[in-house]
């Protein structure tokens, strides 16, 4: 699992003694069943919803959402200021999410929030003035349309083989899937394998739907795989194998996966591999489906993959070209296919470690409700400079279309199952841009059809090698009229692209700001926190802030202004055609205006052209920041005799009067796709090692982090987060040829007092020559200390009304974390202390109770009294105020008994706190 990046001083106090001794860890929490305030050491409240629970050496915190959090494929992700804590696992109820704490303590508490795929699910959208947004103007169409049937009926058909065991789930995954195939088609044919993503996995009759896995007697699986079936039959018609395979074995199982499921997917997608691998050697042992269908060409494979699925079949393609480590691989055979291309629908991309030389198309849908980020941006983005740049990588944005929508399955009206539109509108302010009556909003057909059509244009390029395609995913500006209405944009990096200007390749800025894609300091950041929406090519990863990811933000306020971008070595254009950018402006902008020049390294300048752009349609909740592909011709640049095979500068001046821009990349482009070039490179895999504390000295351990494969040296980005201080510490790692592993070196120093467990995580980036597998693991600290006796003594047990009492819960050690104990109002021997005997406001405060009725303090609800030990100390005084009446009345009598904050339940055997309240008259 991906552990908690950073414990409270509140927090810290769970980890008391539930289990060994009377007292119970708990801060400033509720029981199970209640939504309690926590509160930092200054008595700083936190937010509403959150609560602590568990004991012992499993302390959680624990979130509940006042309304049903569905189960998607973003990760729901818990962050104080701004830094990711860890990915909590979720509950059966589809409310409550718990995270596992690791002891870390920083001297304050920033704040607690709630995140998935980029949008804040603890907090209710803010809403301005909404205008209805404009769509761009339909593109030209492409000489070739993809999404045109072919000539072949299909045929379509299921197998279910013997389920199997992957590393880390408990239970078998299923080998299920559906064929479709053409009928009448001779020789091999190409492989098209589907891959859907995360949802649920369980249901019954029209309600009730759940993630469980196995499925419970009376439930059905959800019949995901099959929500592709429009898609298939559009490729078996035009002479493609298809198969979708079923993962709900690992949708169910996943939560406690520190990649979320990318190695368990890739593990099944190859198995499925090489099952057609044999059975195109051995059609006689194949499923009845696959004997009837033409042979599959395993030399000629794609891979689609929807949301988390993306991210499996992005991990498999990497797999096939460079094994992982065995224990954690559910595939140990030989590789007998090739994958040409993937195609990523709406993808994560947890571990942001794309293959670099295996073309993809990333099918970005500008009203995702599910991965709102579009982190599927960095399929494109994170591949430059890192592998050898033969392989296209499309990124096409499709206007108006949502998460679910492109699988069948997971669409109201056309699934088996319970299904639901994964953009949530509040239907008393609609979202000008994916609300249900937005004029850029697609139905469902017609986001499917958009879907279909280009992933057959993906098919007919990878595998079948039809350039003529390729202007519809290549930042060419064409369109394919198969997908209207649907607005589709593309652009892409790889391929025929050369020379150029990259942000992260040493480029100097003079005129505008060489800006940070992830940094929380506002001088620093590309986009600030004033932007209405975000940016698909600014999509958090596991830090707060990142080195090595850049842009370049342009703000003028009058024509002709000029920035430049000056290479810190010349460039090479030779051979190129067209200047191409990648460049995005404000969403809902309009009639932005550039001109392009470029000046040689001898000074010689030459303007190019001028380009125009309009923004996105946007709203505060789309990603709707996404780079366009603009192209201006370099005929300008022969005809003024520029030397073009060495270019030192590009400049852009401003034609409109004011207007922000924001540059992504600049290449050198021609036509063409090249053959994929598929160098060996060297594969790095983070792994996770436990060891104990110890009770003395300072021992060093190392984190598992192996290199494998073959190639020259790399770089990679290493980082390693603090477990105490939560600070993040990165550098540029040289990984050597021939190397099998990177020294992460971690002091361990041992004592007798008790604490928690500590993790150091350490998380991996691929920068050039290398690629990643598992980017994430660490080393976990495990404390062996026994915890400490806790214990209450009165210190004013009996006191005259208008004193109060107080109790001392005392530790018989110090300890290294805060320890908590919680105590719950029990009934007390007649005459008890009612709710006029204490301060209202006190009593509200506590229980949110009011004095009136008057009550035994034993009937109110929610009384609790608290006690927390900092560390380092041994004890703590619980004070409970009275109050001083005028009514002459006997000696009354208050109980609270320790309880069981996993339960609510008193604890058996637990501490006691009982006072007596004399009359003062």
């Amino acid at each position: 699992m991906v552990r908690a990046r950073r414990i409270w001083v509140a927090a810290a106090a769970l980890l008391a003694v539930a289990g060994a001794s009377p007292g119970v860890a708990v801060a400033h929490s509720q029981p199970a069943g209640r939504t309690g305030e926590l509160t930092a050491q200054d008595g700083t409240p936190l937010p509403p919803g959150w609560r602590l629970s568990g004991g012992g050496s499993a302390p959680q915190l624990v979130w509940r959402s006042d309304r049903p959090v569905p189960m998607g494929d973003a990760r729901v992700e818990f962050r104080s200021g701004g830094e990711l804590l860890g990915v909590p696992r979720p509950g059966a109820d589809g409310h409550t999410f718990r995270l596992p704490l690791d002891g870390r303590r920083p001297t304050e508490l920033r704040g607690l929030q709630v995140w998935s795929g980029g949008q804040r699910l603890d907090a209710r959208a803010t809403h301005g003035a909404a205008s209805a947004a404009r769509l761009p103007a339909p593109l030209p169409a492409n000489g070739v349309d993809p999404g045109r049937p072919g000539a072949y009926r299909t045929k379509t058909g299921e197998y279910a083989l013997t389920s199997v065991r992957l590393p880390g789930f408990t239970a078998p995954v299923e080998m299920r899937a559906v064929v479709v195939a053409p009928v009448g088609a001779s020789g091999k044919r190409p492989l098209a394998l589907f891959l859907h993503g995360r949802h649920y996995t369980c249901y019954k009759g029209r309600e009730d739907i759940t993630g469980d896995w196995p499925c419970k007697g009376g439930t059905k699986p959800v019949p995901s795989h099959r929500g592709y079936l429009r898609d298939q039959k559009l490729l078996a018609s035009q002479g493609y194998v298809t198969v979708s395979v079923s993962a709900n074995g690992i949708n169910g199982q996943d939560f406690a996966a520190e990649d979320g499921g990318a190695q368990a997917r890739s593990s099944l997608v190859r198995l499925h591999l090489a099952r057609w691998a044999g059975w195109a050697e051995h059609p006689e042992t194949a499923p009845k489906v696959v004997r009837e269908a033409p042979r599959a060409d395993l030399s000629r494979v794609l891979l689609v993959g929807h949301s988390r699925g993306g991210e499996g079949v992005n991990r498999a393609a990497l797999d096939s070209l460079a094994p992982p480590p065995a224990e954690q691989d559910g595939y140990h055979g030989p590789v007998r296919w090739h994958i040409r291309g993937t195609v990523l629908i709406g993808p994560t991309l947890f571990g942001q470690n794309p293959v670099p030389d295996v073309p993809s198309v990333s099918i970005l849908p500008g009203c995702d409700g599910d991965v709102s980020d579009l982190q599927g941006q960095v399929y494109v983005d994170g591949t430059r400079a890192v592998g050898n740049g033969t392989a296209l990588h499309s990124a096409v944005y499709v206007i108006g279309a949502n998460h679910n929508f492109f699988n069948s399955e997971w669409t109201p009206g056309q699934a088996a199952a319970p299904a639901e539109d994964d953009f949530s509108d509040d239907p008393q302010h609609h979202d000008p841009v994916c609300g249900k009556r937005a004029a850029t909003r697609l139905t469902a057909d017609q986001q499917h059809r958009a879907g279909s059509t280009y992933i057959a244009a993906a098919a007919r390029l990878f595998l079948a090698g039809d350039d003529r395609v390729r202007p519809l995913l290549d930042g060419s500006g064409r369109r394919a009229p198969s997908a209207d209405p649907a607005r589709v944009l593309s652009h892409a990096v790889g391929a025929r692209r050369a020379g150029g200007f990259l942000p992260d390749g040493g480029v100097s800025v003079t005129g505008g700001k060489l800006c940070a894609a992830v940094d929380p300091r506002p001088a620093r950041t590309c986009l600030g926190a004033t932007a209405k929406g975000s940016s698909p090519h600014f999509a958090m990863w596991e830090t707060d802030r990142e080195a090595g990811r850049h842009a370049i933000a342009l703000r003028w306020t009058r024509a002709g202004t000029p920035a430049r971008v000056t290479a810190k070595a010349p460039v090479t254009l030779s051979g190129s055609t067209a200047l191409a950018l990648r460049l995005f402006v404000p969403p809902n902008s309009r009639g932005t205006q550039l001109d392009v020049s470029l000046t040689d390294a001898s000074g010689k300048k030459a303007r190019l052209g001028r380009i125009k752009r309009d923004g996105l349609p946007g709203s505060e909740r789309t990603a709707s920041y996404w780079a366009q592909e603009v192209r201006v011709p370099l005929t300008a640049a022969t005809r003024a005799g520029l030397d073009l095979g060495s270019v030192k500068s590009l400049e852009l001046t401003s034609r409109s009067a004011t207007g922000r821009a924001w540059l992504m990349d600049v290449w050198g482009w021609r036509p063409g796709t090249p053959a994929v070039r598929t160098d060996a490179l060297p594969r790095v895999d983070v792994g996770r090692a436990t060891v104990d504390e110890g009770d003395s000295g300072v021992h060093t351990y190392r984190v598992p982090v192996r290199v494998t494969g073959r190639g020259g040296s790399g770089q990679v980005r290493l980082y390693v987060i603090d477990p105490v201080s939560g600070t993040v510490k990165g550098r540029l790692v040289t990984v050597p040829a021939g190397s099998d592993g990177i020294d992460v070196p971690v002091e361990v120093k041992g004592n007798t007092r008790y604490g928690t467990d500590l993790s150091y995580d350490v998380l991996v980036k691929a920068v050039h020559g290398v690629v990643v597998g598992s980017y994430g693991g660490g080393l976990t600290v495990h404390d062996d200390d026994p915890a400490p006796k806790m214990t209450v003594t009165p210190v004013a047990g009996k006191v005259t009304e208008g004193r109060s009492l107080k109790w001392r819960v005392s530790l018989s050690e110090p300890v290294d974390v805060d320890m908590s104990a919680l105590f719950q109002v029990a009934p007390a021997t007649a005459p008890e202390l009612s709710t006029k005997d204490v301060p209202a406001r006190w009593l509200r405060d506590i229980s949110g109770a009011k004095p009136d009725p008057e009550r035994p303090l034993s009937k109110v609800d929610g009384l609790y009294l608290w006690a927390d030990v900092p560390a380092g100390r041994t004890s703590v005084d619980v004070v409970l105020p009275t109050v001083k009446d005028r009514v002459r009345e006997a000696t009354e009598k208050v109980r609270f008994r320790q309880t069981d904050p996993r339960t609510g339940e008193p604890q058996a055997g637990g501490l006691e706190l009982s006072g007596s309240v004399l009359n003062a008259s």
